[in-house]
């Protein structure tokens, strides 16, 4: 069993900053990449940022500059630093993790996060 929880969420205003946190936990043996997509309505899930064991970074286009992923692996953790947000932005941000476990240590299995709300006045 994993659990990936996400926490940061909330409401800014356009120009502010949030910082998106997601920690996973359970029976893990190692975390490949992490990332974090995002949905907002009448839309499909988009990717915004993803983080490889190795900390190789990409970024969608339209974040880059303004947002920065990083990772705490000894903490399974994954962060979002969003900066200069803007109402596009408005989404529910969703944490993803490649994970293999104890018990299956060379089959990589995919999670998600249940989604943490952003939203950005004008």
């Amino acid at each position: 069993q994993v659990q990936l929880v996400e926490s940061g969420g909330g409401l800014v205003q356009a120009g502010g900053s949030l910082r998106l946190s997601c920690a996973a936990s359970g029976s893990i043996f190692s975390i490949n990449d992490m990332g974090w997509y995002r949905q907002a309505p009448g839309k499909q899930r988009e990717l915004v940022a993803t983080i490889t064991s190795g900390s190789s970074t990409n970024y969608a286009d339209s974040v880059k500059g303004r947002f920065t992923i990083s990772r705490d692996s000894a903490k399974n953790t994954v962060y979002l630093q969003m900066n200069s947000l803007k109402p596009e932005d408005t989404a529910v941000y969703y944490c993803n993790a490649q994970i293999t476990f104890t018990w299956s240590p060379d089959n990589l299995y995919n999670y998600w996060g249940q989604g943490t709300q952003v939203t950005v006045s004008s």
